[in-house]
């Protein structure tokens, strides 16, 4: 799969600066766009907006929570994309978290392991141009087909996934996983279980395109980008997927500690569980080469395309990282 890097979409503060990331990013040579779905802008309105825009890069959704659209949706918006982008559409779907699916969304946030399966075994046979004919533990759909071509070739499905089983199911039915928010340490366990289920599945492991997106910032001020990490970890770290998912990557006490400050609405207590240790090991932050002696760390742990996030709320740092981090 080569040295691949990706860059990270959507870009605030709106539509048309996502596009003018897209335009710049396949100019700098990344070769892929990932798109988040975060309460932001639509993530396939942003794809569309990006293929308008592009005409090399690949485009992949990272991730569209499995509990918020129906799979006839998920289909219809996927097809649409690979349409506007043939051959560079990837379409990621995961569990999500209880914060976007249930607190968001009003949906129950129940049986994510047969509930991402479900998702992704009957928005395949619909980008088949199967009818629906599933009933399942999670979901039910009959009689539907998609009226319009179907896409060719066919869209890769990718799986997000930070546990053990969810990693291994990703590993089984998916084309690709896409990873979040852990340090490098952490990532050959991840690749293990991900080679687990492919191999239980009768699949080559190495066939796996493994993406993980870093939040990233080229800069001499760490302080700075350190206190504006913090801030946006403390409350991501608090939910429970994410909670246990730290703790299984070693950051047990601080997971433990944040969860107390969470529970007690004590902002000041969650801020200081998130060690500058916690944010150096799972952001990039500092000079160019410094980042880019990081990514290199994760590639080698296993990531095939680490993709650049920049969180810092500047344009011109966002540029500027974008930028120092382009390949070549």
């Amino acid at each position: 799969m080569g040295n691949r890097i990706a860059a990270s979409l959507p870009a605030p503060p709106d539509m048309k600066m996502s596009q003018r990331v897209a335009r710049r990013a396949e100019e700098l040579g990344y070769e892929s766009l990932w798109i988040a779905d975060v309460g932001g802008p639509d993530p396939f309105v942003v794809a569309a907006a990006a293929a308008a825009v592009t005409s090399r890069v690949r485009i992949g959704t990272a991730v569209i929570p499995a509990y918020t659209r129906t799979p006839p949706v998920v289909a219809g918006a996927a097809a649409s994309c690979a349409e506007l982008a043939p051959g560079r559409f990837i379409l990621g779907i995961g569990a999500s978290s209880e914060n976007i699916v249930q607190n968001w969304s009003g949906v129950p946030f129940k049986r994510p392991l047969a509930r991402v399966r479900e998702t992704v075994t009957t928005v395949r046979a619909i980008l088949a141009g199967e009818r629906t004919n599933f009933a399942g533990k999670t979901l039910t759909s009959h009689g539907y087909r998609l009226l319009m071509r179907t896409p060719s070739p066919a869209i890769p499905i990718h799986v997000g996934a930070l546990m053990p089983p969810m990693l291994e199911l990703a590993g089984e039915i998916a084309d690709g996983v896409t990873l979040n928010m852990m340090p490098a340490s952490a990532v050959p366990r991840m690749v293990q279980h991900i080679r687990a289920g492919a191999v239980r599945a009768g699949k080559d492991p190495a066939s796996l395109e493994i993406v993980a997106r870093f939040q990233t910032c080229v800069t001499d001020d760490r302080a700075g980008a350190l206190a504006v990490l913090r801030a946006a970890f403390g409350p991501y770290f608090a939910t429970s997927v994410y909670n246990r998912f730290v703790a299984w990557c070693g950051f047990d006490s601080e997971a433990e500690e944040i969860l107390a400050g969470w529970q007690t609405k004590d902002r000041g207590r969650v801020a200081a569980a998130v060690t500058d240790d916690m944010l150096d090991r799972i952001g990039i932050i500092g000079s160019a080469e410094q980042c880019r002696e990081r990514i290199e760390a994760f590639r080698a742990a296993g990531v095939t395309t680490p993709m650049i996030s920049p969180f810092y709320p500047d344009e011109k740092v966002m540029w500027r990282t974008f930028e120092a981090l382009a390949p070549g």
